[in-house]
């Protein structure tokens, strides 16, 4: 690896049956990371690499006992029994420039092709100027044949364009670098409230539905509710302010191209 980036390998790799890397980290309404923390919660999923960049925002957390900690990102992994093995990318943050964004990008699918995984699933949020009462879900991909594969269950729309606008960051990159190395990609993106303080579970519920079946993860979704206080004092701790300044920086340039009135980062 290059001085920007420390992948630490944590364990013995261990024999995975063409994983499929299913990508959630911070960004509007933290969708993709309460989904992707939820099912690492639920499936008891192993954590298997440590990823540490300086291209990270240059914050660090003060954790409970009164501690600083560093900013990660953390890869984990599970064996089902129907053979659909995981590979979950979770984390606090985002690289916070275009440059380390599509190097990330690339390292993690570098990971994949490792365990010879065949596909990849990215989890965002729709932000909305208003809350809505139940999140749509949509869906883009890098093939027709994948969007065919998840499409029950989502909003279809022939003008999705003008509904997303430019998917910014890991959930965005991840798909077209994917498409270069002939690998299915698909992101799932349900609507959420665009505040910056505003924790989309709703929408991360939605798209868990889609996957718990499209997969067979047997998660307990309903459990969700009941940890919906704990995980907001958790979320917003530990992603608050660090997924706000990730994000600035690509927004500012996306408001400057678009008027839309809705918007989305990964």
């Amino acid at each position: 690896m290059d001085g920007s980036w420390k992948i630490t390998l944590l364990e013995k790799k261990p024999k995975l049956n063409n994983p499929i890397l299913i990508e959630g980290l911070p960004g509007i309404g933290n969708v993709g990371k309460v989904a992707v923390d939820f099912i690492i919660e639920e499936l008891k999923a192993k954590k298997l690499y440590d990823v540490f960049s300086y291209t990270f925002p240059h914050s660090v957390f003060v954790n409970e006992k009164n501690l600083v900690e560093l900013p990660m990102i953390e890869i984990f992994y599970k064996k089902l029994p129907n053979g659909k093995d995981l590979l979950l990318l979770a984390g606090d943050v985002q690289p916070i420039d275009e440059v380390s964004s599509y190097e990330f990008s690339d390292k993690m699918l570098d990971i994949l092709g490792e365990y010879a995984g065949k596909e990849v699933i990215t989890l965002g949020g729709i932000g909305l100027q208003t809350i809505p009462k139940k999140p749509k879900v949509y869906c883009t991909g890098n093939s027709q044949e994948i969007i065919n594969k998840y499409k029950a269950g989502v909003e279809l729309n022939d003008k999705l364009y003008r509904v997303v606008g430019p998917i910014v960051g890991v959930s965005g990159l991840l798909l077209g670098l994917a498409d270069r190395r002939k690998i299915p990609a698909i992101a799932l993106l349900a609507e959420t409230f665009g505040h910056p303080m505003y924790l989309g579970i709703k929408g991360a519920k939605e798209i868990l539905y889609i996957l718990d079946k499209k997969l067979d993860l047997n998660l307990k979704i309903e459990k969700l509710d009941k940890e919906i206080e704990e995980m907001e004092n958790e979320m917003s701790k530990r992603t608050g302010d660090l997924g706000k300044i990730s994000k600035e920086a690509a927004l500012r340039k996306v408001q400057e191209k678009t008027s839309s009135q809705t918007s989305y980062i990964g």
